[in-house]
């Protein structure tokens, strides 16, 4: 009798410890999945890229564009001004002016020596040269550049600094760059990456969704009113107004499907059936977005991002299905080692056969403790 209280006592205790350390578990599984540097190397290759587009796309107008007092387009001293009040410590171009005065450069010259070491910076970032360097130098001036010239800055120029940051506190160098030629670096913890990527993956979730969800809210959308507004507004009016007149029938179903593309990137995204159908959605709606308004660095950065959070996903489940047609016609042997260990699949399927044992020796030792309990009483 004694025995039969025991085990009905603390029976519903263990079930419920047990189903919070497999939560747990899966949660850890979820974050710390093992991954490859795979997705640090697109991620520095495109934001290197898009940095030295964003530097060529202003050489002929960068010192009108940020020059100070009534010199420019839009006055840099008044944007600052604005700047200092809503938080005097955002990076801003004047700082490196003001640095500059005391050893005693022109305001001109810094700001051509500013254009210089941004571009310069985007170059060593496509050769994987002092990648944590290069990565710091490019977030900080690329900030400068868009908190000083924030009356003509867009969502692209928010999104070059989140790709930026990321790269910035991501494991470097990944080994595809030259940085881990030269120096024979210590390949990083596959840990780390993955929750670093993951985090990647739950930031574009979020963007997506979210704003979506707010496309979704207005009727614009549906009616394709925000369409024909986005199209038609200078600069943006690109295609010519007679085709669009012409084919006005489509928007509400391009609306629409952006709307769908937005909103349900984050459910169809982690699906693997799905997940290259969705990415293609995406890639198409921002090559659209690039060709038919002129953002073309906006596209750039947002397929960049895309490619570095799920792309290798996709490029590791093609590089199993290879090897696998590559091993049955006889060309490489499935057995080889180098091979697997590059595989992000192989380390993932790894790194969770070795967390089942863990959960299944920690559940011998809990019936273990538990017999003795009983024992005990008898």
């Amino acid at each position: 009798m004694r025995t039969t209280l025991f085990f009905h006592r603390n029976q519903p205790i263990r079930s419920l410890g047990n189903r919070l350390a497999a939560f747990q578990e899966r949660l850890a599984a979820f974050f710390f999945s093992a991954d490859s540097d795979l997705w640090v190397g697109l991620l520095r290759l495109g934001l290197g890229f898009h940095v030295a587009l964003f530097c060529l796309s202003l050489r002929n107008d960068w010192s009108d564009l940020f020059a100070g007092d009534s010199n420019g387009f839009i006055s840099r001293d008044l944007t600052e001004a604005i700047l200092t009040l809503q938080n005097p410590l955002v990076p801003r171009l004047g700082w490196l002016v003001a640095w500059g005065r005391y050893l005693g450069l022109t305001e001109e010259t810094v700001l051509f020596v500013t254009w210089i070491c941004l571009l310069g910076a985007a170059c060593c970032l496509l050769l994987g040269f002092c990648c944590r360097t290069s990565a710091i130098i490019a977030w900080f001036l690329h900030r400068c550049a868009v908190k000083s010239g924030d009356f003509v800055a867009y969502g692209m120029d928010n999104f070059t600094t989140i790709g930026l940051f990321y790269l910035m506190v991501a494991p470097l160098p990944d080994h595809y760059a030259l940085d881990w030629k030269l120096w024979k670096r210590p390949r990083h913890d596959p840990r780390r990456l993955g929750f670093q990527r993951r985090v990647l993956q739950l930031h574009m979730c979020l963007i997506y969704f979210f704003g979506g969800l707010t496309k979704c809210i207005g009727a614009g959308w549906w009616t394709g009113e925000s369409m024909w507004r986005a199209l038609t507004r200078p600069p943006f009016n690109v295609i010519p107004l007679q085709l669009l007149i012409s084919w006005k029938a489509v928007l509400p179903l391009l609306g629409i499907a952006v709307c769908l593309i937005e909103t349900g990137y984050p459910f169809f995204i982690w699906w693997k059936r799905t997940r290259l159908i969705w990415l293609v959605c995406v890639f198409g709606m921002h090559v659209a977005i690039g060709l038919t308004m002129g953002l073309y660095l906006f596209s750039v950065i947002m397929i960049v991002l895309n490619l570095a959070a799920f792309g290798p996903s996709i490029f590791a489940g093609q590089s199993e299905r290879f090897r696998f047609r590559a091993a049955r016609s006889g060309r490489i042997n499935l057995a080889d080692r180098r091979l697997s260990q590059f595989a992000a699949g192989s380390e993932l399927r790894l790194w969770r056969r070795s967390s089942r044992r863990k959960s299944q020796l920690r559940n011998l030792r809990r019936q273990r403790t538990l017999l003795t309990g009983c024992c005990e009483v008898l």
